[in-house]
């Protein structure tokens, strides 16, 4: 009884040393990206305050919003107050939208995630597969096509494949439709609730609209998928490559196990880890804003709105999708140590 006791008590002091390590390590992760972030943008040549009153007006005029700004203050007391808005939720306002940079984050991050997510999804069912089997079939022609697809798919520039794409596709077989998220007349006609248009328009039984909007999103979301599969595909060949020359296979094989069943039975359940940790990587990637190609295919995600608010000069916006980007990759990890102690039972301890 007493035994027990003193059992559950450890375990329960085992937990609460797990979680208060896990808020510390967030926390600290979260300061540092903040810190790192605000520094950077103090330290670049864009000056916030010229791209809010512009270049013709007066020196009065520039201090005066340069007090209002704060950065008349040590940077410390404006990281400090920085934090302190951000962490309420307040972003600052977008110079180039006159809209608070959270609203528009919220309003262009669904795009860039219904792209990189189909993108993901693609990846993974092909890249995987063709990776297992390149490592299976290693030295024949089999393991030959795969790589030489994958060097391909990090050798072609990804703006050309985009615009190659939408000359053949969309402008000459008009298998596709062409930039954008949907056609003009489409717009504003389904309800936003989660901003990804094939959700919305399925839950409210639009599916001409869903067929507009998948139509306008399948190019461009083969065309990341192709890059992702190749560094996907790669990094699963080698993996798998390592795992087939282990003893265990050959135990597996003197058993009687076939050889496709050692593969996908014994090696492919032994490289979950490090494959969820490089398709976390290559999802958190695609969640950042695939720039050139949301510049290609004019999509309105958080790559495009990012890329404008560098060239516009608008500081607040900048900084905080930088942010966004990189809570998106905190997330991803977090979400990675959750399936990684799903798949290796050996880290459920730990």
């Amino acid at each position: 009884m007493v035994d027990d006791q003193i059992g559950r008590t450890n375990a329960a002091s085992h937990a609460l040393k797990r979680a208060g390590s896990f808020i510390s390590s967030l926390a600290l992760t979260f300061l540092g990206l903040t810190a790192i972030t605000f520094l950077i943008s103090r330290m670049t040549k864009i000056d916030p305050v010229l791209a809010i009153v512009g270049d013709k007006a007066s020196k009065e005029v520039y201090d005066k919003t340069y007090a209002m700004l704060g950065l008349d203050k040590p940077l410390i007391v404006q990281y400090g107050g920085y934090l302190r808005k951000l962490l309420s939720g307040d972003m600052g306002t977008s110079v180039l939208t006159s809209q608070p940079v959270l609203t528009d984050l919220i309003h262009v991050f669904p795009a860039t995630f219904e792209l990189a997510t189909v993108a993901i999804v693609m990846g993974v069912l092909i890249g995987v597969p063709g990776g297992v089997i390149a490592a299976a079939r290693k030295g024949h022609w089999q393991d030959q096509v795969i790589r030489v697809v994958c060097l391909f798919g990090y050798s072609i520039p990804v703006f050309w494949l985009g615009l190659v794409g939408l000359f053949v596709l969309y402008g000459k077989l008009g298998w596709v439709s062409g930039t954008g998220r949907l056609d003009i007349g489409y717009d504003d006609i389904v309800t936003t609730r989660s901003g990804i248009l094939l959700i919305d328009a399925a839950l409210e039984g639009q599916w001409d609209i869903f067929r507009n909007a998948f139509s306008h999103l399948i190019l461009p979301a083969s065309i990341l998928a192709y890059f992702s599969l190749a560094y996907i595909a790669r990094m699963t060949r080698s993996f798998m490559i390592d795992q087939l020359s282990q003893e265990y296979i050959i135990a597996a094989r003197i058993k009687g196990r076939s050889y496709w069943g050692a593969v996908w039975k014994h090696a492919f359940p032994n490289i979950m880890v490090p494959l969820i940790t490089v398709i976390g990587l290559s999802y958190a990637s695609l969640l950042e804003g695939a720039v050139l190609t949301e510049t290609v295919f004019a999509w309105p995600g958080l790559g495009q709105y990012i890329t404008r608010a560098l060239f516009n000069s608008d500081m607040n916006a900048v900084l905080g999708g930088t942010v966004l980007i990189g809570m998106v990759f905190i997330g991803i990890n977090l979400f990675c140590d959750f399936l990684y102690k799903i798949f290796d039972p050996r880290l459920r301890s730990a």
